[in-house]
């Protein structure tokens, strides 16, 4: 288990994610996700051996590059909101959360290497829809709601946790402050639209700075994931005090808005050469830049071109 107080990340080391593991699920292999979610998949028999199968692609990727990795948690719909939908109780969802970390153990132990530490993220998900800043609560009431899932992963060997596909500043100082309860790293990803600002109509900035001012700037970093590059990159302006916080992305392959997404009965994932220059851009632009991954309709070729743009790139 990595030194929660010294996140590679944060100390230099560039690390790649997976992609979308969602819509390849969907689109590629054809399994149906209600709910969009990827843990009940671990309760099904040959469940492992589909992810391993999966994760393995990145894991050479990483090796061959020499990057870290990050491998979160199948637990992003795993609160107790999206998990009641799906008719799992708190006991079973506790149980969820133990299988995924566990198996994620298992393939760090026979896969890392010195120069390829990989990290175990615990995924938090918004209790509402990833598109819409809906179910808003305040951060005392967000800190509530989430500290089931914080704590689980307080108690096991995640390095940290990531809030992935966030809309709203409030929800996101809210897990934050849980995290904060156990000395629990935390990164909070925020999803924009197609004009960089959150779903809520914040501009990031100032959603970073908010969420900082709520919390005691006690988040490790902060992400951007669920966008394309050309829905951001304009809105992160060299030199803004801001950027420093701003320390991966998660990029879709698609330039579809989030609602175009939504309805969509075909796989766009766009171009993944042109995709790995326009990450490869960021990352030689915004020095914190340290995570870099894919998110909706993006797999392994994606990451894999992402890690080939960057190529021989320092800070």
């Amino acid at each position: 288990m990595t030194d929660r107080k010294s996140l590679p990340q944060q100390n230099g080391k560039l690390c790649l994610t997976d992609g979308g593991v969602e819509t390849v699920l969907l689109f590629q292999k054809g399994i149906d996700l209600p709910g969009f979610a990827t843990f009940p998949i671990l309760d099904r028999d040959g469940g492992e051996d589909l992810f391993e199968d999966y994760l393995m692609d990145y894991v050479d990727i990483a090796h061959r590059h020499k990057h870290g990795l990050i491998l979160d948690t199948h637990t992003w719909r795993a609160n107790p909101d999206w998990g009641g939908k799906l008719g799992y109780d708190r006991k079973e969802l506790t149980s969820a959360h133990r299988r995924s970390t566990e198996f994620l153990e298992r393939l760090r132990k026979g896969n890392e290497r010195e120069e390829t530490p990989i990290l175990i993220s615990g995924s938090i998900g918004p209790r509402g829809d990833g598109y819409q800043a809906s179910e808003v609560m305040t951060p005392e009431e967000a800190a509530s709601y989430h500290r089931f899932q914080t704590q689980l992963f307080a108690d096991s060997a995640v390095d940290f946790v990531s809030a992935m596909t966030i809309t709203n500043v409030d929800e996101a100082a809210g897990i934050v402050r849980a995290a904060a309860e156990f000395d629990l790293p935390v990164v909070i990803s925020f999803t924009v639209e197609t004009d960089g600002c959150l779903p809520s109509g914040q501009p990031l900035h100032q959603a970073i700075r908010e969420c900082d001012a709520l919390s005691d700037s006690y988040a490790s970093y902060y992400m951007i994931n669920c966008a394309h590059p050309s829905h951001f990159s304009e809105t992160l302006e060299v030199g803004s005090e801001w950027l420093e916080r701003l320390g991966g992305v998660r990029v879709n392959a698609s330039r579809l808005s989030h609602e175009e997404l939504d309805n969509a009965e075909v796989l766009d994932d766009g171009d993944p050469a042109e995709l790995g220059k326009e990450v490869s851009e960021l990352f030689g632009r915004i020095p914190s830049l340290n995570v870099l991954g894919g998110c909706c309709g993006t797999d392994s070729r994606h990451v894999a071109e992402i890690a080939c743009a960057i190529g021989e790139q320092s800070r």
